[in-house]
């Protein structure tokens, strides 16, 4: 056995004293994570602000979005977003995508919303600006908002009324006589 190996008497095992292990700080290789802005900058990996298209889909909601490099205004139906999605929880739900991407301010969006309820709505607009964001800049966004659940569509749908009830699983009321 050479100097530079250590025998784990415990175990067995040789430890090499020579590879140091760095234990401090995240691992620069992993495609888990997201970098933050900070760390794009110092890595030299900044996101491309490109133009892109994509349609978004939540239910019965369908909603094409646009992608405008600019200064973060949102436009649906031509409507501000804070007019036509007066809840909070709403506008921050469109605008998660956008946070996880770390790209705040950095496009203007513009989409066309139509069928469904609000909710249904503001889920649609989700997806498709995470996709747009996507085809922007795939090696950038792409794992920050996979690992978020962000580009997964959201299947559950309204279930179909079947014959003999009164909705999909609502019976008749029983009557004894």
């Amino acid at each position: 056995m050479s100097d530079s190996m250590v025998s784990n008497t415990e175990t067995g095992e040789d430890i090499d004293t020579e590879v140091p292990i760095d234990t401090e700080g995240p691992v620069a290789y992993t495609s888990e994570t997201n970098p933050t802005p900070e760390q794009r900058a110092e890595s030299g990996r900044v996101a491309v602000i490109n133009p892109a298209g994509a349609t978004g889909r939540r239910k019965e909601a369908v909603a094409r979005v646009r992608l405008i490099p600019g200064t973060g205004k949102t436009t649906v139906n031509g409507k501000p977003l804070d007019v036509y999605f007066p809840n909070k929880v709403h506008q921050q739900h469109v605008n998660e995508p956008f946070v996880v991407a770390g790209l705040e301010g950095s496009y203007d969006v513009i989409a066309r919303i139509n069928g469904g309820g609000i909710t249904g709505q503001a889920g649609a607009l989700q997806l498709g600006i995470a996709r747009c964001l996507n085809a922007a800049d795939e090696e950038a966004n792409r794992p920050g908002l996979k690992k978020a659940g962000l580009l997964t569509r959201d299947a559950r749908i309204k279930e179909r009324k079947k014959a003999g009830l009164k909705k999909a699983r609502k019976a008749p009321q029983y009557s004894k006589r």
